[in-house]
């Protein structure tokens, strides 16, 4: 097989296409709400019924792909772990590249949290399980502090905007486009970004069942999804406008996690330096208790049995 590294997925035809392809996304999956509003896959995958479904965060979403509801869908670096630890049957099926600067801690423009050392004993809201866990573990580690000295409250990202609004947390760590919609709309301060950090790595994921038994359908789904980059980065204007419409968002908060994007932002399939950072985010769960056992990452990495091959 060819290294992995920096591949792209080369297409390829299972015998039979799957009778229904039921695909999990979030506001924040750029390529794929691109898809699901230009009828892509439908055209793609012809004989396959496809099913869109939508999620506030990855828990939520990996906890419908392991009970059976979902065959593939887009998450940050923290939900695999904790589903992998719970014994959930999934695999890891293609990434994007990483986004450090689409995530942050944030606090009230005139609270006195100056510093990451400042987090030391206040309330921190984020969503349990999601890539702001990672990014919020991260920072509590580089200002010297133990997990134990901060006050994580755990919400879903809307009911931790409106407890950050309302002054019942001190600080809340999100990712975009939840980041970009609160920091145009009522002006927090950044207390400190990914960059240095978190990646902020966005893995795609599917049902064990699912990639085994339909190989080709997944390296297709990856090739659109990159396509589907491509089309973004030619198509900025028209692309904010489409997801403005559909997610809710206003344009102006569009437009600012998309510039928050790699530029440009291919799928692959996980070669090793993705496999040992995803690691690194495993581990760093498990050194402190927030997972109930030690995962190794590469046990639920699928790799294809058609080697994929790079492309310029």
């Amino acid at each position: 097989m060819l290294p992995l590294q920096s591949l792209h997925a080369q297409p390829v035809a299972d015998k039979k296409e799957p009778e229904q392809i039921r695909i999990g996304f979030q506001k924040s999956a750029v390529n794929l709400v691109v898809l699901k509003q230009r009828g892509t896959l439908e055209q793609r995958f012809k004989n396959s019924k496809i099913v869109w479904l939508e999620f506030p965060a990855g828990p939520q979403l990996l906890e419908a792909l392991s009970a059976g509801s979902l065959d593939f869908g887009l998450t940050g670096d923290s939900p695999p772990v904790f589903a992998q630890a719970a014994g959930k049957d999934l695999l890891y099926v293609g990434a994007e590249p990483p986004k450090p600067e689409s995530s942050a801690i944030l606090v009230q423009a005139a609270s006195s949290i100056k510093t990451l050392a400042d987090l030391k004993g206040k309330r921190i809201a984020l969503q349990k399980g999601s890539s702001a866990h990672f990014l919020l573990l991260q920072a509590v580690k580089k200002a010297g502090l133990a997990w134990t000295d901060i006050q994580p409250i755990y919400l879903a990202p809307a009911d931790a905007r409106a407890a950050f609004e309302r002054g019942s947390v001190d600080a809340w760590a999100i990712w975009d486009p939840y980041y970009g919609a609160a920091e145009l709309g009522f002006k927090p301060r950044v207390l400190h970004t990914g960059l240095g950090l978190s990646n902020n790595n966005s893995f795609y994921l599917a049902s064990r069942s699912f990639a085994e038994n339909n190989p080709g359908t997944v390296l297709n789904l990856l090739d659109e999804l990159t396509k589907a980059d491509r089309y973004v980065q030619q198509n900025r204007k028209e692309v904010a406008q489409l997801i403005a419409d559909v997610s809710g968002l206003n344009l102006a908060t569009v437009q600012l996690f998309l510039s928050r994007r790699s530029d440009p932002s291919p799928t692959t399939v996980i070669d090793p330096a993705m496999v040992v950072d995803q690691q690194r985010v495993a581990d760093s769960f498990k050194e402190i208790g927030l997972i109930p056992r030690a995962v190794k990452v590469a046990d639920i990495v699928w790799y294809p049995k058609s080697a994929p091959v790079a492309r310029q």
